[in-house]
């Protein structure tokens, strides 16, 4: 199936209505006036933060995540909105961010606008609210000469000036960073195949050192046909079962079990019948790769009884 009936899918499933009054800021946003965090990393158990000085030596390392991006209706979502904010807040505030989304698969590896464009809606017959949703971050042409740098010495890279933000990234940035004063550069997926999306990652490391957040944005589990749009809805046992079995690979770092993934993990068929949205998950890993440190999980649990929102950071 293909995205746009996936998405005609997700509206025409019903029981999904927006819940009013949105916890994050949709309008053209404002400066804001705080002072950027430094110092202080996050440390997250399931349900909850904690804030803990780091290493001197890693003291301006940003971490590097995998979040579970949701679809447009998430900004209407009270719950996940605090959850990603709050996710935001207990980090150190980046310098520029680099997203990597589901929602853009195209080789070779392809940068975004680096001047602000408008939006990509890239989701079809939604109410008329959710095409008005914007997110005019600064573009990040300095940080997308040092990538075409660091990525240039393994494959090449191009250019899609025009292209703006999908859903995968500006869905979460409204809640994560909703003064949408930070630079932000999108690339593009350029294979669904882990080990280069690892070696992508591991290639990508260096700008963690220089106050960039690397984002993976996609979900480990997708499967449309098999969600339950109930709100009370019970959680497949497949679903449950290959999230568990994220958890674990991840929480121990278990590079080769991950690159492995659809021969390990039960329920893979169920939970991904296709991939786009579990690889960038393997890029946040590959920019860590090279370091000792643990994967936390700040936010966590199912919904639609077939989509975990696990989220991942490392660092």
């Amino acid at each position: 199936m293909d995205r746009r009936a996936a998405l005609k899918l997700l509206l025409a499933a019903g029981g999904v209505a927006p819940i009013a009054g949105a916890a994050c800021r949709r309008s053209t946003p404002t400066t804001s006036s705080s002072a950027p965090t430094t110092g202080a990393t996050s440390i997250a158990t399931e349900g909850g933060f904690m804030s803990e000085t780091h290493d001197k030596a890693h003291a301006g390392r940003m971490p590097a995540l995998f979040l579970a991006h949701g679809s447009p209706f998430l900004l209407d979502d009270r719950a996940w909105v605090a959850e990603l904010r709050a996710w935001a807040q207990a980090m150190p505030r980046p310098e520029a961010i680099l997203m990597l989304s589901a929602h853009w698969v195209d080789a070779p590896a392809t940068l975004g606008a680096t001047e602000t464009v408008p939006l990509v809606y890239d989701f079809y017959n939604f109410p008329e609210k959710y095409y008005r949703v914007t997110y005019p971050a600064p573009g990040a042409p300095a940080l997308a000469r040092r990538v075409r740098e660091l990525l240039g010495r393994v494959g090449p890279v191009a250019d899609d000036p025009r292209r703006g933000l999908d859903h995968g990234a500006y869905v979460p940035l409204v809640c994560m960073y909703p003064d949408a004063d930070i630079p932000v550069l999108q690339i593009s997926l350029p294979t669904l195949s882990p080990a280069p999306l690892l070696e992508m990652g591991r290639a990508l490391a260096p700008l963690r050192d220089e106050g960039v957040l690397l984002i993976g944005s996609g979900f480990l589990t997708h499967n449309l046909r098999a969600a339950d749009w109930r709100g009370d809805a019970v959680a497949q046992p497949w679903a449950t079962e290959f999230d568990a079995w994220c958890a674990e690979v991840l929480g121990r770092r278990d590079v080769d079990a991950l690159l492995d993934y659809r021969r390990r993990a039960p329920g893979v068929k169920m939970a991904l019948p296709t991939h786009e949205h579990f690889v960038p998950v393997v890029a946040a890993l590959g920019a860590s790769i090279d370091v000792s440190e643990a994967a936390a999980f700040p936010i966590t649990g199912l919904t639609y009884g077939s989509f975990t929102k696990r989220s991942v950071q490392f660092g």
